[in-house]
């Protein structure tokens, strides 16, 4: 009894330290949960290169997330992401369920609820066309000058785009061209562009244009005098 009480006072302090730290480490694991909906971004991965969605995807969506409410309060949307795989898509109307699994959240926090649970959206296939750059001419010349002839270097362009769009597009423009206050020929460096977001110019993506200007001459009227 006697060896049991030598020290007591050094046993009780480390029996307390002991103590302290058991409910300082556990404390957080008996710690209540609580629910708190996140605004997160939807990243689509994986769609095949030959399709194209045509129809607008959601940029986020609103999950419910449940956790220790200090580790709720130390979340931040941009550090968690909503993925959609369409790897497996095919064209047509497509309707994809989001599960939770495909959410990344950091440990210790689970996802309860996705809203909207489902989105749903159109793919088409993706085709190319060849078809001719129009120049896009702004302004006006000055009074008493003549636009002449107009040169395009490449004349075509290689377009890309959901099928249905590409089968209707006939040509694609230049950037704006100005002729206000031009009064002779002029040559530039023009981008070419789709009026379509979804149409896009894989080549060129800028062209040459010559563009002739010259005096608005009169002819001279010819006559016999008498």
């Amino acid at each position: 009894m006697k060896k049991f009480f030598e020290n007591i006072w050094l046993k009780l302090f480390a029996l307390l330290l002991a103590a302290t730290i058991w409910i300082f480490v556990s404390a957080p694991r008996r710690e209540r949960p609580f629910e708190r909906s996140f605004e997160l971004p939807l990243a689509v991965v994986g769609l095949p290169r030959d399709l194209i969605i045509t129809t607008p995807v959601p940029d986020s969506v609103n999950v419910r997330l449940r956790a220790r409410l200090s580790t709720l309060r130390s979340l931040s949307s941009q550090s968690m992401e909503v993925t959609l795989d369409l790897s497996d898509a095919r064209a047509g109307e497509a309707t994809l369920l989001i599960r939770t699994q495909s959410i990344t959240l950091p440990p210790e926090v689970e996802a309860v609820t996705v809203n909207p649970p489902r989105v749903s959206f159109r793919i088409e296939p993706r085709r190319q066309k060849v078809v001719p750059i129009r120049p896009f001419f702004v302004g006006q010349l000055p009074s008493g000058y003549l636009l002449g002839e107009v040169a395009i270097v490449p004349p075509n362009a290689l377009v890309s785009g959901p099928a249905s769009m590409v089968r209707e597009i006939t040509e694609v423009a230049t950037d704006r061209i100005i002729l206000t206050g031009r009064s002779g020929p002029f040559r530039m460096s023009a981008g070419v562009v789709s009026d379509s977001p979804l149409v896009r110019v894989v080549e060129p993506t800028s062209a040459q244009v010559s563009v002739g200007v010259a005096p608005d001459v009169a002819p001279v009227a010819t006559g016999t005098g008498q």
